[in-house]
């Protein structure tokens, strides 16, 4: 049994996806779908960068589904039996492709969208974002609580794992929330570069477009249910998994319950990290100890893999 697990915004570095353009034609197939969907080169951005162009959210987010979507057309038939698939935050998306309900241009499409409607909101209301080390995630959460006002809110965004948070929302409230936790006893508090305060109220107003995206979006039905960030919940019916996915931009991304849900539902089941980089396969070992990914994001690593 199979767990597919689908990284989100971070992963993304000039050079992601050369080599498995470069020794699987399904990959090289896969990015060149994906350019001639969008519009745009994003192959060659990701391959190229420059990074801060790679980095703006409407570039990073169909770049990362575009390479777990690349990685998936090397190993789809080697998977064996896939119980389930989860995804953080733009990574649902990847998930609902792995999972047959989008196909990989539909998919990027609709990221391709959600990025400039996260960016548009971003550029309407200033936001920030800051990584909080070493505190539990009801102490970040009393945290912003008392750092919030009227005007001013501050927000558990990513709960990733039970020593790590991600907090969203107005700067001034984000500075505040991340000195009170560090009053709290909070080991580190990271400022992250972002372009707006996502899974916050700040985003809403990208929640009417991204809805209309998704309802014009052709979905089938999953092949294996999606475990929803939204609610850590395996997800089968498309209306539900369409009102999820908008609700998502302005909800926390509940990763610890998502890795507890898989752990629990599918006891004996190997976690296959698909997709750039190794975050998803190390928080999985502080979410769920003894639990190890398995990442498939490199031509080597995709090699290594198949052969076994």
């Amino acid at each position: 049994m199979t767990v597919l697990l689908c990284p989100g915004q971070g992963a993304q570095k000039v050079g992601m996806g050369k080599d498995l353009a470069e020794r699987f034609p399904t990959a090289r197939d896969t990015f060149a779908a994906i350019d001639d969907a969008l519009g745009v080169s994003l192959s060659r951005l990701m391959w190229e960068g420059p990074e801060d162009s790679l980095t703006l959210t409407h570039n990073a987010q169909p770049a990362i589904l575009a390479h777990t979507c690349a990685v998936l057309s090397v190993v789809g038939g080697k998977l064996g039996t896939v119980v389930a698939a989860a995804g953080h935050s733009l990574g649902e998306y990847s998930a609902y492709v792995a999972a047959g309900s989008l196909t990989p241009t539909d998919g990027a499409r609709i990221v391709r969208r959600r990025g400039e409607l996260m960016l548009e909101a971003g550029q309407a209301r200033a936001g920030a974002m800051a990584a909080i080390i070493g505190l539990s995630a009801a102490e970040v959460a009393a945290a912003c609580s008392s750092a919030s006002t009227s005007s001013e809110v501050a927000v558990p965004a990513n709960l990733n794992a039970p020593d790590q948070t991600v907090i969203s929302g107005d700067p001034a409230a984000v500075t505040r929330a991340g000195e009170a936790c560090k009053a709290a006893g909070a080991k580190r508090v990271l400022p992250l570069k972002v372009s707006g305060a996502f899974h916050s109220p700040l985003m809403a107003p990208a929640v009417p477009g991204l809805a209309a995206a998704l309802e014009a979006a052709p979905f089938s039905a999953p092949r294996f249910p999606v475990v929803a960030n939204a609610t850590a919940l395996p997800i089968r019916d498309i209306a539900r998994a369409r009102t999820l996915l908008a609700e998502q931009v302005v909800s926390p991304v509940r990763w610890v319950e998502c890795m507890q849900t898989c752990a629990v539902d599918h006891p004996r089941a190997r976690f296959l990290e698909v997709g750039p980089g190794s975050v998803l396969s190390g928080l999985l070992k502080r979410i769920v100890p003894g639990t190890a990914g398995i990442t498939l994001g490199t031509a080597d690593e995709i090699e290594k893999f198949l052969a076994a």
